[in-house]
């Protein structure tokens, strides 16, 4: 019967080994906060700067937190926010791109 008496260990809602990370857990918030607003903002044409740059901020702190990621829930946050980071960078891209007309 000492299952019972174990104490939950659970520090964060990203952590699943009981110790902080806030380094991980911030990265994971900005890309997946990046990934959603280049995601919605690729549906129209004529906010391709914001879909692009948000897609490539995703893109690049969800690369950097996947390196340095230590728990299996912050790499699953991580891929889905890679994924419509990549999406939004894309469509952006092909909207207009990162510069389309400034430069």
């Amino acid at each position: 019967m000492a299952q019972v008496m174990r104490p939950s260990t659970t520090g964060s809602l990203f952590a699943t080994d009981g110790k902080p990370h806030p380094l991980q857990d911030t990265l994971l918030v900005v890309t997946l906060v990046c990934g959603v607003l280049a995601f919605v903002t690729s549906m129209f044409h004529s906010l391709h700067l914001l879909s692009s740059w948000a897609g490539l901020i995703g893109i690049l702190t969800g690369a950097y937190g996947q390196f340095i990621s230590e728990t299996t829930r912050e790499r699953f946050g991580l891929i889905v926010g890679l994924g419509l980071s990549g999406v939004g960078f894309y469509l952006g891209l092909a909207h207009g791109g990162l510069f389309g007309g400034v430069i």
